[in-house]
């Protein structure tokens, strides 16, 4: 058997990244009023895997922060999930108690992960149609 189109796994990648995402968008809402927090965001994930590219083909690598045991005695924790969480960069404005979450912003940003997704599983919906037809099997 072979394996699946790559763009069955660059859309699984992307709606495992907008799961990530919304999560944490949720976390900034639910801490929306809690003195110092940070707004924090995904990063997005790297596709460069998906072009096929030859495994001793030169790439940029993003740069990546280990956690060391004196980060971890700060108090510092690794993020539960594969993704990587960092503090958000676009901040329109920031609390006099610190807090930097903006529900505004927040909505936005849950506004078009639900667009990407609707998205993302419209494209996935229409690359099974086109395996279907190209095996021959008519039908949704």
């Amino acid at each position: 058997m072979t394996d699946l189109p790559r763009i069955f796994a660059g859309i699984a990648a992307g709606l495992h990244h907008l799961s990530d995402r919304q999560r944490v968008i949720a976390g900034n809402i639910a801490n929306s009023d809690t003195p110092g927090f940070k707004a924090l965001t995904v990063e997005e994930p790297d596709f460069s895997t998906l072009l096929g590219r030859p495994s001793g083909g030169r790439r940029v690598a993003r740069p990546t922060v280990a956690l060391t045991g004196t980060m971890t005695a700060l108090g510092a924790t690794r993020p539960a999930s594969a993704a990587r969480i960092v503090e958000e960069r676009d901040i329109s404005e920031t609390k006099p108690d610190g807090n930097n979450v903006t529900l505004e912003d927040q909505l936005m940003r849950m506004g078009q992960v639900q667009a990407d997704y609707a998205t993302l599983t419209n494209l996935y919906a229409k690359q099974l149609k086109l395996l279907k037809t190209a095996l021959g099997r008519s039908g949704g």
